[in-house]
């Protein structure tokens, strides 16, 4: 089954980088629609996959819609359970279910304070103590799915649907300099050296689109992420 898959703009839309891993990293073949932010039409298109108010939004053949990052989760682990969204194990299972619903509901801080922009890397910033706050928590949460990992260097081993959820905090961590642990780095790193994670950023590059609202005022360098060819 192919399904469509409305995203907003690919160097700043977090929710949407999620909602398309949930395809690409397990191999779901999925037509992508690309709703520009900020811009007029954006709620006019929106129009034509009602319900939905937000991206991204998923659509089957069948006419099943989910309107929510967490729902295509569900949705897509529903359909293709051979896929493997989820552990197999329960305990596992039950954690990253349950640290992809915090990361769907919580560290708002983080999410203000350090907008997700794959264009640059911000120089010198200072996280205030409530950003310091959530990267804690986050480790913490990082760290006790690495103690039930299987192998490989994602959360529970094998990469799934909770690698998709905190795949746009690790870009923060990589694009604010933000401070993590060495098992954390090492998270985010697998993060930027993951193909489909590489190829959504360089199609982002490709629309050469800066939406001024990301900026922070800061020094920039070159985002570090490798290009899709260097491997």
């Amino acid at each position: 089954m192919t399904y469509d898959l409305l995203i907003g703009d690919r160097s700043y839309s977090s929710w949407s980088l999620r909602g398309w891993l949930l395809f690409a990293a397990f191999d779901i073949p999925v037509r992508v629609h690309l709703n520009p932010m900020r811009d007029p039409a954006f709620a006019r298109t929106l129009r034509d996959w009602a319900p939905a108010r937000t991206v991204p939004t998923a659509r089957a053949a069948d006419g099943a819609q989910w309107h929510d990052s967490l729902a295509i989760a569900e949705g897509l682990a529903e359909r293709h359970p051979e896929a493997g969204h989820w552990p197999a194990p329960p305990r596992a299972r039950a954690l990253a279910r349950s640290m992809a619903c915090e990361m769907h509901s919580a560290f708002r801080d983080l999410r203000t304070d350090c907008p997700m922009n794959l264009r640059v890397k911000w120089e010198g910033f200072e996280p205030s103590e409530a950003v310091l706050a959530d990267l804690a928590r986050i480790d913490a949460l990082w760290s006790a799915a690495r103690d039930m990992a299987t192998g490989g260097p994602w959360l529970f081993g094998p990469y799934g649907a909770v690698d998709a959820f905190f795949a746009p905090v690790a870009m923060r961590i990589a694009g604010y300099g933000l401070p993590v642990s060495d098992a954390g780095r090492a998270y985010v790193d697998a993060h930027l050296d993951h193909a489909p994670l590489r190829r959504w950023r360089a199609e982002g590059e490709a629309t050469d689109r800066t939406l001024a609202n990301y900026d922070r005022a800061l020094p920039t360098s070159a985002f570090p992420m490798p290009a899709p060819d260097d491997h």
